[in-house]
């Protein structure tokens, strides 16, 4: 209703104020005034110009004299809308606030109904527990009646265990004495079995040597080794020792061979000169050697004389413990014991096979009978269809002279022991 009210007023002021400056101008004009030197014209237009202004000023003087949101708006428009812009930021940020506070809320009540239903559950466990425990408790003395009622039985029973105590311990002192009579028939049977084979083994000696005589049949072999060792000089004038000691060795080897029921008392084994010059000179190098004497031909049993020649290699591991020298699959339907008995020979061939190519001199390898025996039967006996991998592995270190004991594993089965020494 104000904001009529004053373009009333400045409507009627308006209007009072150009009449007033119309009149006025005619009367300036009438009477021909002159300001500042202008002429008579030009002085009723600036005094209507300046009526105009008037009328412009006191217009806007009455508008911020009556309106304060005029003066608001005129004066501190920039201030506001500084404000405004503050306000709608925060309250921008209070909307944020809000939501989070309600998701926080929405969260906290999803909490609480959860922890309801904890506390259901526990209640619900606490009443299964007590329900438990009283049938617990009700078990528990219907076992202790019935204990006491096995216990009644259990007193004749008492009685005839040790009345079977006492009539095994008689059984046991007949036994010991039988198993004692037993052993002394099993010794005395013992030593005529080894008389027996003492007298066969001699027999087979003789009839070896009458048949060696009429055939000739070879006993040395063309390489065959006669004697091994490894060596480490210090100074090269141990060289000599350690090849006479050598040829020692190698000839009494021969000897046992050829004429196995005569005294070593001379010498078969002959070496050229020029080799064991040879070999003397390579001994003189630093480094480990493994000197190895073989013969150089064929020998036949019986023959008085073996030619041989000096064989050297520097000494090098051959194989580490752990080491799987060969691996083989049995397969699910390989259950015969002739079958597992091949496969695993066939295993040993291949392990020795890679031990040659990697340096040794022994002419076999060393595996635990009972280690094979246990393994064939423990492969027999597994489920049908069931494949196997197999693997031979090394027990210990070995160098190029040593021999080299393996251990046949079965992989996947469990391995309650470590690896066994191996037999010869």
């Amino acid at each position: 209703m104000s904001g009529w009210l004053l373009i009333v007023a400045l409507l009627v002021l308006g209007g009072v104020l150009s009449t007033l400056g119309d009149r006025l101008g005619s009367k300036v004009g009438k009477a021909r005034l002159s300001l500042f030197n202008l002429r008579p014209r030009k002085t009723a237009v600036v005094i209507t110009a300046l009526t105009g202004s008037l009328i412009s000023a006191i217009s806007l003087g009455l508008m911020l004299l009556v309106s304060n949101q005029l003066r608001v708006g005129l004066f501190q428009l920039d201030q506001i809308q500084a404000r405004l812009r503050d306000s709608r930021t925060a309250l921008a940020r209070s909307q944020a606030d809000l939501e989070e506070n309600r998701r926080e809320l929405a969260r906290s009540r999803a909490d609480v109904q959860r922890a309801e239903q904890g506390r259901r559950q526990a209640q619900q466990g606490r009443q299964e527990a007590v329900q438990r425990r009283q049938q617990v408790q009700q078990e528990l003395s219907s076992t202790k009646g019935r204990v006491d009622s096995l216990r009644q039985e259990l007193q004749p029973l008492q009685r005839e265990r040790i009345r079977l105590e006492s009539e095994r311990q008689r059984l046991n002192r007949d036994v010991k004495g039988r198993d004692a009579e037993i052993r002394r028939n099993e010794a005395e049977l013992k030593g005529v079995r080894q008389r027996i084979a003492a007298g066969e083994a001699e027999l087979k000696q003789l009839e070896t040597n009458v048949i060696a005589l009429r055939r000739g049949d070879v006993v040395i072999a063309s390489g065959q080794p006669l004697a091994t060792v490894r060596v480490k000089l210090q100074r090269s004038g141990q060289a000599k020792d350690v090849i006479d000691a050598l040829l020692q060795q190698a000839n009494l080897a021969a000897f046992r061979l050829l004429l196995p029921d005569r005294p070593a008392d001379r010498q078969i084994l002959l070496v050229p000169k020029s080799d064991i010059e040879r070999l003397q000179t390579m001994l003189g190098t630093s480094g480990t050697w493994v000197i190895t004497i073989r013969s150089a031909a064929n020998v036949l049993r019986g023959e008085g004389r073996v030619v041989g020649f000096p064989d050297l290699r520097p000494n090098r591991p051959v194989v580490r413990q752990g080491d799987v020298l060969a691996r083989t699959a049995l397969e699910g339907d390989e259950r015969s014991s002739d079958e597992i008995r091949s496969r695993l020979n066939l295993l040993l061939a291949a392990a020795f096979s890679r031990v040659q190519r990697q340096g040794t001199l022994v002419d076999g390898l060393q595996v635990d009978g009972n280690n094979f025996t246990e393994l064939g039967r423990a492969l027999a006996d597994r489920p049908a269809g069931q494949k196997a991998t197999l693997e031979a592995v090394a027990v210990r270190n070995a160098d190029t002279p040593d021999p080299i004991a393996v251990e046949l594993r079965w992989v996947g089965r469990n391995q309650t022991n470590g690896p066994r020494p191996a037999a010869p």
